[in-house]
Order: structure tokens, then C-alpha cells, then sequence
């Protein structure tokens, strides 16, 4: 009955429903004559339902007090106990008692051989250490926790593992592997249909992409967030998703929704340590909107709030960058441009600020310059910072950028110039949605209008600018108003705008603007426009069966420029038509075409500027094309990744991980690969998953052992034969290499393949070409060959069983597997996978590995590695019997004497055998004690010294009753 209960509870958990498991659990917990054990499991489960709910109390009453000093537990039990104990502490904001648990929980996983027990330790501990600042360790837990997890087959913390990566990879700037990140968690939480994962990684997805600047993205995302967590019921959960609806919501300008959303997230109650950096987070987000509205006091006080709740977490340094941001920008707003710069300068001081913080402190540093008239100096920084900037991916900072520099125009008296900044300013700010951003660019339109004394275009940027700052509630609403009404009604005005010797001008604008294809279409049209004069402009792609695509418009509306189109799509124009059109490229729907609308025909000079501008245009689409072509060497490719490369293929050590960096080394490239390592530790996975990250991992991957033929069956079967070539030749053949045209032919124990064949296989790597048997024409075949051996190929050159030129043609890149026996680190995780395996395949649930049974395998020699390993668990599980747990007793004889040898054995041997062992452990104990004193107690250092892993030397310390006296003090 308890084991029911237990197990429905499991599977509510798995789903994130906290209060249905807190019943089962109850339930569970009244059964009477419950073992020690399973009660601890019981207690640690009800402890993490009710923090499902926020309810630390319950959680702390339910999970009891800390384990004793000599609890007699498995150390499995014990290890979740203290993980448990330990998120209570980090909930509760003792985080550095948190990490002191967690450490603990996760040496008794270890010795435990528990890989899900490893992997939630790790995964807490990495929680524990973002939130501290200690960024360095976070990714070392990440990864590890990724890969007890999968092995373990615990898809929902897995999901929240990869969440956190997410995270962690924004917050160091690297948006795009975050959010892959991101979307892998969300695969996963979808899978087990985990509704408050999904929320979390909904809301997170939804900052990555407030950071990349797609703000309906991120609003449609913030808002499934919210809606998620109201579902699963989860105070703080709640609280972080609207907090981020709020932030997004300030972004694009509707202030009264983001107020409303923020005062929500503060009226949650939740006291969880999380729920401090969320209040933190929403008072950040009130400052910004009493910044917009003018209210400075408000704005102030609202970063006092900020800081005083980021400070009572002790949280990472990373909350704090943007309340020192806004300070200078508050003080600039009170005309305390001296103070801004001061605080400003601090900012960029500081050696461990995020580089998107500190351009926004370099950006507003420049702002207060031009406040000071120090326009040489903002001149230099500007310049300065134009090298950090990378319009495609920085569009909001770009944005502000040319609104800088178009004051700098202006002072300069370089009209045309500031115009073009300040119109691209608007034009970044509108593609994104931000309304203040944009209103502020059209304010500064109106005063180069107004400054030129043009006064109906100053009106109508001034008009657009009061309308915006109106809705927005903004203080410069008065300046604008202030501006419109101080136009001298008599001021015809000076041109502002495109002239015609402003085409440099113009032409520095569309390169500007060819960072996306959006920013190019908008600013494409609006050019054309303003330099034929005309009265609509629209840049369009003509589809398949007459149906057109707006990219954009200028002086009309969609249905207007679609109108427009038709008019010029409709056939050949007369030379002196009203209608001007150019095309300007393809892409990948049909051809692209611009069209503009003229009140009189273009003079000869006129259309040869349309045609100009159009050539521009088009070489501007061609360069975003060629962006999106190019493959993207993210700055991490070749740091440690999460998802396994394959199913099984198990990455926990250090020697595996440098497989692993060889192998994602070699992504997007056809080199030939030689593969070495001993028989079974898995080179065939290797050269599958070098073939899943290839170009070709569409294609056929096909193994040929080359250990299986003579040297006519090899060369027939890997070149193929012509009908009648030989005697049996009854039809033509193509052989493995034809037949892998275009994927990946593994050549496996390469070492075998006759010598006499070998030299057909070097022209093939060599030239591509391979000649079958009884054809007289070499036929050239695109394979990429990847080859494996368990042999010393560089002796059996010396022997003369195999080429020299092919084994250096071979070896262009090397990869060397190492045995299981130096990677032990890693046979907890392979055995859980494969005994999750081997039981779905037998259809035997429920079967355990015992203590007993994973330290043999720990201490185990492996000849036949991981295959042995694979092969000795799927014999034991077929031995068995579902919800059995796998003794020694059921191991095959390599593991140990037969039962009843023991008694055969003679008083004699037992006493040489005893003599033998006391020496041994004499010799043992000697030996850690000194590592032990050498290293100062450092169990890793004492291990490595000793050529063991952690859990190696617990078990023996353990056994041999060694207490770390060193490490103690």
C-alpha cells in the first residue's frame, strides 16, 4: 500500500502538482511498520511537495531534523535527506549552509553510485552558486548534473538543469545558445508534461528574448508564463512571471498594464529567498517607468527598494548592474550630468560588469558628455563604442547609438546627417515596438526641423512625438508641446531631409540600416521617397501566382501600398509614367521590387539616383542573406554541452570530455577520422555521433567490418562489381561506398583490412574515385570515411601488414577512446542507463542494482569495457525478476569465486590469503594517509594522486576506517 501511494506520489510530482502528492504522502506516511529507509524517502519527497507550494514551514516540519551523526541509512536516503535539508536552507536564505548540505548529500550519492542522487546534488549546488556569484563553478555542475540525469532518465529535473544553463548562458551575453538551451527545456518539460517547468522556462525564454530585443516574442512568451504558473499554483513561480511581463511591458510602452502586473507580482507572499530577487526585479522595472514619467523621486526610491531586496539575498553581483545604471540616469535627469558621469565611470570601472551593462553605462555616459558640451570627448567615446555594437543583435543599444550621434551631427551643423541618424533611430525603435525610445527620436527630429525653421515637417515629427509622450504619460510631452508652439508660423524653412548632395548621406543610411532585413526594407522605403520626392514608396516581393508580400511601406498603408504594387506589377510603365519601379534582387520567395509613386516623371538625373538607391538596396539584402547563410561559430561551441551527443553516450569525465570537444571540433567539416581505443569502449557511438554532427547526419551512416571478408569478398563489398566479373558475379553490385553516397561509411577494425585492398582504399580518400571490380572507368563517389581499431595500426606499418601511406592518410584526425577502467567516474551513469535500458527491453520494471553489486562494478578491471558492462547487466536483469534487486550472487564468475569454493579452500590458503590481505591493507592505509597529510586533506587531490576516483577512495577510507583529519581542520 505505501509503495502505491509512494509512486503516485512520484508521478504527481514529475507533473508539478504539490498538493495532490502532499496527500499520498500523508497517506503513506501512516502506514504502519514502515522500514527506516523507505520513511526517509517518504519524508524527503513530502518535504519537496510542499515546497512546490512555497510552504517552508511544512517542508521543514515534514523532512524532521538533521540525520545524526551515525544514522544508520543507505547512503542514498541519506543523500537526498541532506539535499532536502539544503534547499530548505537555500529557500530560506542560508545559502552558504545550503551549499555545506548539498556538498554533503552529494559524497553520499557518489558513494552511493546513485546517478539521479548526483545529478539533483549537482543541480541544487549550481543554483547555490549562481545565486552567491560564483559563476566559474556553476558550469561544471550544469554539466554534471546533465549527465547523471540523463543516464538517470529524469527528464523533469533534466528540463530544469538545461532551464538554468539557459541562464546562465544569457547572463554571460550568449543569447543564442541560451535560448537553444532554453528550447531543449522546454522539449523536455513538454515530454513529462511538467506545467510549472514548462512556466519556468516559458518566463526565462521570455528574458532571453526581452535581451535580444524581440519584445512581442517576448511578451506573447511572458504572458504563457503567467498563465502556466496561475495553473501549477506556484507563489514565487507566479511572482517571476508577471515580474517579467512587467519589465517587457515597460519596454514597449504600456505603462498602465506594467504597473498593474508589477503591483500584482508584489502583492504575491511567498517566503522563499527567490521571492526577495523577484521584488527586487519589480522595483527595478517601477524605477523605469517614474524615470519616463518624470518622476525623479519616485524613480529614486523605487532603487533604494531595489537595492535593499537584492542585498537581503546576498545574491549575485549580476541584479545590481542594472540599479546602478539607472542611478545615472536619474541623476542625468535631474540635470546632475557631472554626478551621471561619476557614476557611470564606476560602472565601467568594474572588472566583472556584463558587457551589455556597460555599454548602457557607456551610452549614458556619452548623454552626459553632450550635457556637459564636452562634445570632443563624446565625439571619441562614441567612435569608441561604435566597434562594441552589433546592429543584428543589439538592435535597442543601436538604436540609442544613432540617436547620439545625430546630436553630435547637429552641434556639428551637419544637418542631413542628424537627420538620417535620428530617422533611423525612429525607425530601429518602431520595428521594436519601444514607444518612448521612438518618441524620443521623433522629439529630436522636431528640433533639427525646428532648428532649420522647417515647419511642417517640425510639426509633424513634433505632433508624432506629443502624441506618444501623451499616451506614455512622459515628462518630455511638455517640451514637445513647448517646441510646437514656438514655430514661427512664418518660417517656410531650409530643406531638411534628403538633398541632392546628400546621397552619401543617404547611401551611409541603407548600409547603416543593412544590419536585419526589416531595418533595411523600412529605411529602403522611406529614402526612396524622400529622394524622388514621390508621394508613396513601397518595397515588395512578387510570390508565386500574382500574390505579392509588403516588406514595407513609406506615405501609405499596407492596403495602399498593395494597391501601388498591382499598378506596377501589372506590366511594362511608359518612360514618363507616374510610377516609378526597379527590382532589387530575390529572395528566398520570389523577386524583390521597389516602387514609388511620383506627382511628376523623374528627370534623367532623378531615375539615375532611384536606380542607385536600388542598387544599394539590393547589395544590402545580399549581405543580410549572406548572414543568415553563414554558419554560426557560437563563442562556446567547443565548451562543454549538455545534451548528450547520442542516447548512451555518457560524458562524466575528463577523458571523454576531451572526445567530446574533438568531436564538436570537427562539426561542419568532411576530414577523414581515425578512430582508436580498446575493444568495447564504444569507438562505433563515437563515429555515430561524429556523423550526427556533420553536414551529412541526413544521410546514411553505414559500419563495414572490414574483420569479416578476404581480399576479393573486401574489395567487391567496398568497391562493387560489374555482372560476369568473376565467377558468382550474377548481377552488378555497387558496394558500401556507392552505397553511402553522400553520408558516412565506418570502416571499422580498419586494422584487419587486407593489404592487397588497401591501396584501392587510399585512391579513394586521395582523388574520390573508386574503380569496382570488372569495370575498366573510375567512377568518382562523395563518402566521407570515418575508421576505427583496436590495434596498434603504427606497429602492424612496421610489420608490413599495413600501409604506411594510408594509415598517415587516415590519421588527418585522431580520436582515442579511453577504457572504462580510466574513466570510472563515469560506470554509476552507464549502468543506470543500461539497466533502464535492459528493462524496458526485457520488460522487467522496477529492477535495482544493490550497494554491493555497483561497488564490484566500481572496483572492477573491465577488460571488455563498456560493452562487458552492458553485457553483464542485461544477463543479470534477464536473470531476474521485475522489482528484484541484482545481488553479487547474480553476477557471472568473473566477478568473484563460485559459491561453495570458499569452503574447499584449505586452512593453509586461508592463512596466506589473510596474511596477504592484512599486508595489502597495511600498505593501503599507509599510502591515503600520506596523500592525505601531502594534499592537506583535499579528497580530489588525494585521489587523483593516488590514481582513484572520489568514490574510490570513500569506499576504501570507509573500509580501512580513515578519518580526514587534515581536511576536518
Amino acid at each position: 500500500m505505501a509503495v502505491d501511494l509512494y509512486e503516485a506520489a512520484v508521478e504527481a510530482l514529475e507533473h508539478g502538482h504539490g498538493a495532490e502528492a502532499v496527500d499520498f504522502l500523508s497517506r503513506a506516511l501512516r502506514q504502519p511498520d514502515l522500514p527506516r529507509d523507505d520513511r526517509a524517502q517518504i519524508r524527503c519527497a513530502l518535504a519537496d511537495a510542499w515546497l512546490l507550494q512555497d510552504d517552508l514551514e511544512q517542508a521543514a516540519s515534514a523532512l524532521g531534523p538533521e540525520p545524526a551523526g551515525r544514522e544508520r541509512l543507505n547512503p542514498a536516503r541519506l543523500s537526498d535527506l541532506w539535499r532536502m535539508h539544503g534547499r530548505i536552507a537555500v529557500a530560506g536564505g542560508q545559502a552558504s549552509r545550503g551549499i555545506g548540505f548539498l556538498t554533503r548529500a552529494l559524497r553520499l550519492a557518489e558513494r552511493a553510485h546513485d546517478s539521479q542522487a548526483i545529478g539533483l546534488a549537482h543541480y541544487e549546488l549550481g543554483i547555490c552558486y549562481r545565486q552567491v556569484g560564483d559563476t566559474a563553478i556553476v558550469g561544471e555542475h550544469i554539466a554534471q548534473a546533465a549527465s547523471a540525469l540523463h543516464a538517470a532518465g529524469d527528464r523533469r529535473h533534466l528540463a530544469m538543469v538545461h532551464s538554468l544553463s539557459g541562464i546562465a548562458l544569457a547572463q554571460e551575453g550568449r543569447l543564442d545558445e541560451a535560448m537553444s538551451a532554453l528550447r531543449q527545456a522546454e522539449r523536455l518539460a513538454l515530454m513529462v508534461e511538467a506545467g510549472d517547468v514548462l512556466g519556468t522556462v516559458c518566463g526565462n525564454q521570455a528574458n532571453v528574448a526581452l535581451m535580444q530585443h524581440r519584445h512581442e516574442q517576448a511578451l506573447a512568451l511572458a504572458e504563457r508564463s503567467v498563465e502556466l504558473q496561475e495553473t501549477a499554483g506556484t507563489p514565487h513561480g507566479l511572482a517571476i512571471a508577471l515580474a517579467s511581463l512587467g519589465q517587457i511591458c515597460v519596454r514597449l510602452g504600456n505603462l498602465k498594464r506594467a504597473e498593474e502586473v508589477m503591483h500584482r507580482a508584489l502583492d504575491v507572499r511567498s517566503p522563499l529567498q527567490f521571492m526577495r530577487e523577484t521584488t527586487g526585479a519589480v522595483h527595478d522595472s517601477l524605477a523605469q517607468i517614474h524615470l519616463i514619467r518624470g518622476a525623479h523621486d519616485d524613480a529614486s526610491r523605487s532603487l533604494d527598494r531595489a537595492r535593499q531586496a537584492y542585498g537581503e539575498t546576498r545574491a549575485s553581483g549580476w541584479y545590481q548592474w542594472s540599479v546602478r545604471v539607472l542611478d545615472a540616469r536619474v541623476a542625468l535627469r535631474r540635470g546632475d550630468a557631472e554626478g551621471a558621469l561619476a557614476l557611470c565611470t564606476n560602472v565601467l570601472g568594474a572588472t566583472d560588469v556584463p558587457a551589455a551593462y556597460a555599454l548602457q553605462a557607456e551610452l549614458t555616459a556619452i548623454e552626459a558628455l553632450l550635457a556637459l558640451s564636452r562634445t570632443t570627448d563624446a565625439q571619441d567615446r562614441l567612435d569608441a563604442a561604435a566597434a562594441r555594437i552589433q546592429p543584428g543583435t543589439m538592435s535597442g543599444s543601436w538604436g540609442e547609438f544613432l540617436r547620439l550621434r545625430g546630436r553630435l551631427h547637429a552641434l556639428a551643423s551637419r544637418a542631413t546627417e542628424a537627420y538620417h541618424d535620428f530617422g533611423q533611430s525612429v525607425s530601429v525603435f518602431e520595428l521594436l515596438g519601444e514607444r518612448y525610445q521612438a518618441a524620443l527620436g521623433y522629439l529630436e527630429l522636431g528640433r533639427l526641423a525646428a532648428a532649420a525653421g522647417a515647419r511642417s515637417r517640425a510639426t509633424r515629427y513634433l505632433t508624432e512625438a506629443h502624441k506618444l509622450f501623451e499616451v506614455l504619460g512622459a515628462a518630455e510631452v511638455i517640451e514637445a508641446a513647448s517646441l510646437s508652439a514656438s514655430l514661427d508660423s512664418a518660417a517656410t524653412g531650409g530643406f531638411v531631409g534628403v538633398q541632392m548632395d546628400g546621397d552619401d548621406a543617404l547611401v551611409r543610411r541603407l548600409v547603416d540600416a543593412s544590419a536585419t532585413p526589416a531595418l533595411l526594407a523600412r529605411e529602403g522605403s522611406t529614402a526612396l521617397l524622400e529622394a524622388c520626392d514621390g508621394t508613396a514608396a513601397t518595397l515588395l516581393v512578387e510570390l508565386p501566382g500574382g500574390r505579392i508580400r509588403v516588406l514595407a511601406s513609406a506615405g501609405c498603408d499596407a492596403d495602399g501600398a498593395r494597391a501601388l504594387a498591382a499598378v506596377a506589377l501589372r506590366g511594362r510603365l511608359p518612360a514618363q509614367s507616374a510610377v516609378a519601379t526597379e527590382p532589387v534582387g530575390r529572395d528566398a520567395d520570389g523577386a524583390r521590387h521597389a516602387v514609388v509613386a511620383i506627382p511628376r516623371p523623374l528627370s534623367q538625373a532623378g531615375r539615375q539616383r532611384f536606380r542607385t538607391l536600388c542598387a544599394v538596396l539590393r547589395q544590402g539584402f545580399e549581405l543580410c542573406q549572406a548572414r543568415e547563410r553563414t554558419p554560426e561559430l557560437v563563442s562556446g561551441a567547443l565548451e562543454r554541452q549538455l545534451e548528450p551527443l547520442l542516447p548512451g553516450f555518457v560524458c562524466a569525465s575528463t577523458p571523454m570530455q576531451r572526445v567530446t570537444d574533438q568531436i564538436q571540433r570537427l562539426q561542419g567539416n568532411d576530414l577523414t577520422v581515425l578512430i582508436t581505443g580498446e575493444s568495447g569502449t564504444g569507438k562505433d557511438l563515437v563515429a555515430r555521433a561524429i556523423h550526427a554532427g556533420s553536414l551529412r547526419r541526413a544521410s546514411m551512416f553505414l559500419p563495414y567490418n572490414c574483420t569479416s571478408a578476404t581480399r576479393e569478398l573486401a574489395d567487391s563489398q567496398l568497391f562493387g562489381h560489374r555482372r560476369g566479373s568473376f565467377t558468382g558475379a550474377m548481377a552488378d553490385q555497387p558496394g558500401v561506398l556507392r552505397t553511402a553516397v553522400g553520408g558516412t561509411l565506418f570502416l571499422d577494425e580498419i586494422g584487419d583490412l587486407p593489404i592487397d585492398v588497401q591501396p584501392k582504399l587510399l585512391r579513394f580518400l586521395e582523388q574520390g574515385e573508386v574503380l569496382p571490380v570488372g569495370d575498366t572507368r573510375p567512377q568518382r563517389v562523395d563518402v566521407r570515411v570515418v575508421a576505427a581499431t583496436n590495434s596498434d595500426l603504427e606497429q602492424r606499418v612496421s610489420d608490413g601488414t599495413f600501409r604506411e601511406d594510408l594509415f598517415y592518410r587516415l590519421s588527418v584526425i585522431r580520436i582515442h577512446v579511453p577504457p572504462l577502467r580510466e574513466r570510472r567516474e563515469e560506470i554509476p551513469h552507464l549502468s543506470t542507463f543500461f539497466l533502464r535500458d535492459a528493462c524496458e527491453r526485457f520488460g522487467k520494471p522496477g529492477v535495482r542494482l544493490s550497494p554491493e553489486t555497483l561497488d564490484l562494478f566500481d572496483g572492477f578491471a573491465w577488460p571488455g569495457n563498456v560493452r562487458q558492462l552492458r553485457n553483464e547487466i542485461q544477463r543479470a536483469v534477464t536473470l531476474t525478476s521485475a522489482g528484484a534487486t541484482i545481488a553479487p550472487d547474480l553476477l557471472s564468475p568473473a566477478f568473484g569465486a563460485a559459491p561453495g569454493l570458499e569452503a574447499a579452500v584449505t586452512a593453509r590458503g586461508r592463512a596466506r590469503r589473510a596474511t596477504l590481505a592484512s599486508a595489502v591493507e597495511k600498505l593501503e592505509r599507509e599510502m591515503i594517509e600520506g596523500a592525505l597529510n601531502r594534499s592537506g586533506g583535499n579528497i580530489s587531490a588525494t585521489a587523483r594522486s593516488l590514481g582513484l576516483t572520489r568514490r574510490g577512495l570513500y569506499l576504501k577510507m570507509d573500509r580501512l576506517k580513515i578519518a580526514n583529519a587534515a581536511g576536518a581542520s
